[in-house]
């Protein structure tokens, strides 16, 4: 399986015809596509993490959603239930998004490549520091926890609470 990451920003006016024509996107190429705030990523590596582990948790049979998709999006949340995950999910206006796409390689190009053509690639996914108060609200990071390890750990801390999604029930 391949997978691929589209990054920068766009404009949605009417969130469900958006989320359409992605799933008409991934229908014709045979593709995942998830889409998420990147605001509320705190780098590649959560992504990565993410990514990971829901992949484990469908092979083990462990997953809560039937989608991997919306696996992915459990975990990149931090959220266990699946409604609450929506939280890092897309929104209607000007946002900075990430989209993973995963499935057979001579798919995945050709997906990339129509997703590509509906954002203004920019480099989002990073962490910086002007995401540390979505960061926080997102994934509950408290006072005490930032005075322990500092700001410049949030990224760490957020990677925590992705692995903590299978043990927080």
């Amino acid at each position: 399986m391949d997978i691929q990451l589209i990054e920068g920003s766009l404009v949605i006016d009417e969130l469900q015809r958006f989320l359409k024509g992605l799933s008409s996107i991934a229908s014709e190429h045979d593709v995942i596509i998830q889409g998420m705030d990147a605001g509320k990523i705190a780098g590649k590596a959560h992504i990565d993490h993410a990514i990971s582990k829901a992949m484990k948790a469908m092979e083990n049979g462990t997953n809560i959603a039937k989608d991997l998709g919306v696996e992915m999006m459990r975990y990149a949340s931090g959220k266990r239930q699946i409604g609450e995950a929506f939280s890092i999910g897309l929104s209607e206006g000007r946002l900075d998004v990430v989209f993973i796409i995963m499935g057979a390689p001579e798919n995945v190009g050709e997906a990339a490549k129509k997703v590509s053509s509906l954002v203004e690639p920019s480099d989002v996914l990073k962490h910086s520091v002007s995401k540390n108060e979505k960061l926080i609200s997102q994934f509950s990071i408290t006072d005490a926890e930032i005075e322990a390890v500092g700001e410049d750990r949030i990224p760490e801390l957020v990677l925590e609470r992705v692995a903590l999604v299978d043990v927080l029930k």
